[in-house]
Formats: structure tokens, C-alpha cells, sequence
């Protein structure tokens, strides 16, 4: 098919964080993610219809129809996509040829699917028995049926980074992590006082994030344990409304969530607090990406568009500088990767000059010191 231009870049006074709106889907936008290296993007929809998009084009590539009702996720890895549907199934596609390599029905709508990282296995969750079940890649085989893991209709699940858990959220309230190698629940977790919408891993699996209809977003320090004794960590007042979708930046230093109330917030790691809000779609936010650099926030919606956020500059921005001096911080530049970093008032950044990602990459730091 021709590949047409569908977004130009734009900007709104108020935000001063340029943006690119991407139209092409007939019905509510459900899903989206960067993939191939964020030079593409591989989106879901109520129209029926999954979509590969050219990042620096704005344009379709591909509109892949291989379901007869609405889309509720896609996700695409090195050379395979994954849907899932209202209309029972999970189609395993092959992006290039629209080919369809498998499909399976599932006894009820199927709320979400991921693939393992190692292209081995295909997880999706169903709502009529609310199970989570998972399919050799290859061949399409049922391998595991989890039909006891959550009480209530499973609302999204997902592997974590090294494909050896899976995460999965439910109308219960509760989030479950079952650990494919032990084949047993090792992690459950309660905290949200509604609906879990959505979770997600950090890059090295030491926090699992969880959003939810409460308006809230809970850490959870999964690799220490010390959700045990201290619970998770809230972060409060970046929403306004329901929370649809959350994600971490490929080095988790942000965390992108979006809502019912129309927004994308960032939030900064580093300081567990807001970093900047998105506004301007019509329509909830149903799905948030992050692209490799950080520079790039992806978001689609019910408004049936999908939206590129150019957040590069965003510590220069008078609100979030003054955000920053509200909480006590101040922004200096890394002396040897040149990115912007924050400090507290407090420090001199004289005695602080090298952000902490360069700090952990520096060897001489495992090094002993002469005595």
C-alpha cells in the first residue's frame, strides 16, 4: 500500500512540548508501543484493525485485519505481531505479509496479550473464565492454563524483561506474578482501592508498577522485597481521573502514565514526583510508550488518534523549573554526557557534577582505594 503522510509536527502555547498527531483509525485507538528500534510503531483499535506505523513519516505501512470485532492490544517483537479481540481470539501475524500464523479461540473476550522478549511464548488473559493462558510461539500449542490465579476478569498482563515471570492485573484489585520457571504465584499484591487497569516492569525488575481506576499509581520493590514491610509506593496528583495505562522508560529513570482525564503525565524517577502533564487529546488515554532515548512519549486514545510527544527540552520549560524549585531541587548538566540532571538545593553541584548514570558506568568506581 501507498505510504502516505498522516501527521505534521504542532505545538500548543500553553506546553510548549512539540507534538505530531497521527490519524488513520476509524474507531478508539486501544493500544500502542514503539518496536524495530522505535522507527516503527505498531498500534490496536476498536475499528477492528492493527496498524504498523512509520515513526518519522506519521504514516501507515500496514493496516493488518485478522479480527472481526474491536482490538484490545497488539504487540509486535522482532519478527512476529500478537492481538488479541472481543471476538474470542489471539492471532499470532506476521507483520511484513499480514499472513496470519495461527489463531486461537478463547472461551470470552480476550482483555489483553503480550509476547516474551525471546519470541518463545505468547501470554494472553480472558474475562469469561478469568484465566491466563500461554502458547508455545512456534507451533500455537496451549503449554499453560493459570485458570485459578485471579477471581474476577484479569485486566492486562505482560513478561517481564528477562521472560521469566508474568505479571497480571484484575477487576479484584489484586496483582499477581507468577514465575514460569518455579510454575507457581510467588508475588501477590494488594494495595489499590479499585480496578487495576494495567503493570509494568522496570528494565532491571526491581519495580513493578500497577495503575488503577483510583486515580493512583503504586511502586512496588519487587526485587528487594520491601513491599513486605512498607507496602508501595503511591504517586499522587498526576491524574485527575482514572488511570488507563503506565510504562518505564528503557532506563527507568521516567515513567510515562495515561488516564481518563485526557492526559499523559511523566513522572521522574529519581524524586518519585510529576515531571510534566501531556494535554490534547479528546478522548482517554488508553496506551502510553517511551521511546529508547527518552526524547519520545507515545500515546493513543479513544479520540481514534495517536499522539508523539517531543519531550527532549522539557527541563528547560518555566513550569517544570519551577516545579523543581518548589520541591527543592535545581537542574545541572552532566560534565560528561552533557544531559541535564537534578540536585538538591542543598548540594553543590560543584561536589556534584556527574549525573548518576555516568557515575555507575565509570569503572574506577570498583576500584579500592590506596590505603
Amino acid at each position: 500500500m501507498a505510504v502516505v503522510s498522516t501527521g505534521k509536527w504542532e505545538n500548543e502555547n500553553l506546553s510548549q512540548i512539540p507534538f505530531r498527531v497521527l490519524r488513520g483509525h476509524n474507531d478508539g485507538v486501544t493500544s500502542c508501543h514503539f518496536c524495530f528500534n522505535d522507527s516503527k510503531i505498531v498500534t490496536a483499535s476498536r475499528d477492528g484493525s492493527v496498524r504498523l506505523w512509520n515513526t518519522e513519516l506519521g504514516a501507515t505501512i500496514q493496516n493488518i485485519r485478522v479480527h472481526s470485532l474491536p482490538v484490545t492490544k497488539a504487540k509486535l517483537r522482532v519478527s512476529k505481531l500478537v492481538s488479541s479481540s472481543w471476538d474470542k481470539s489471539v492471532c499470532l501475524t506476521d507483520p511484513e505479509t499480514s499472513d496470519v500464523i495461527w489463531s486461537v479461540k478463547g472461551e470470552g473476550i480476550i482483555t489483553s496479550c503480550d509476547i516474551s522478549s525471546n519470541e518463545n511464548l505468547v501470554v494472553a488473559s480472558s474475562d469469561l473464565d478469568n484465566s491466563i493462558k500461554l502458547w508455545d510461539m512456534r507451533s500455537g500449542l496451549l503449554v499453560v492454563n493459570l485458570i485459578d490465579l485471579h477471581n474476577s476478569t484479569p485486566t492486562s498482563c505482560c513478561f517481564s524483561p528477562n521472560d521469566q515471570r508474568i505479571a497480571s492485573t484484575g477487576m479484584s484489585m489484586t496483582t499477581k506474578i507468577w514465575d514460569l520457571v518455579s510454575k507457581k504465584t510467588t508475588i501477590s499484591l494488594i494495595g489499590h482501592k479499585n480496578l487495576i487497569s494495567n503493570c509494568c516492569f522496570s528494565i532491571n525488575e526491581r519495580y513493578l508498577c500497577t495503575s488503577s481506576w483510583d486515580k493512583t499509581l503504586q511502586l512496588w520493590d519487587i526485587s528487594t522485597g520491601m513491599y513486605r514491610m512498607e507496602g508501595a509506593t503511591n504517586l499522587l496528583k498526576g491524574h485527575e481521573g482514572s488511570i488507563t495505562s503506565c510504562v518505564f522508560s528503557s532506563d527507568a529513570q521516567y515513567l510515562i502514565s495515561g488516564g481518563c482525564d485526557d492526559a499523559i503525565v511523566v513522572w521522574d524517577m529519581s524524586v518519585k514526583s510529576k515531571k510534566i502533564v501531556l494535554k490534547g487529546h479528546d478522548g482517554w488515554v488508553t496506551g502510553v510508550d517511551c521511546s529508547a532515548d527518552r526524547n519520545w512519549v507515545l500515546s493513543s486514545s479513544e479520540d481514534k488518534t495517536l499522539r508523539i510527544w517531543n519531550i527532549q527540552a522539557a527541563d528547560h520549560i518555566p513550569a517544570v523549573l519551577e516545579h523543581r524549585k518548589t520541591m527543592g531541587l535545581k537542574i545541572v548538566l552532566c560534565e560528561k554526557c552533557s544531559k541535564p540532571f537534578s540536585i538538591a538545593m542543598l548540594e553543590d553541584p560543584q561536589d556534584l557534577s556527574v549525573c548518576v548514570f555516568c557515575r555507575l558506568a565509570d569503572p574506577k568506581r570498583y576500584e579500592l582505594p590506596c590505603l
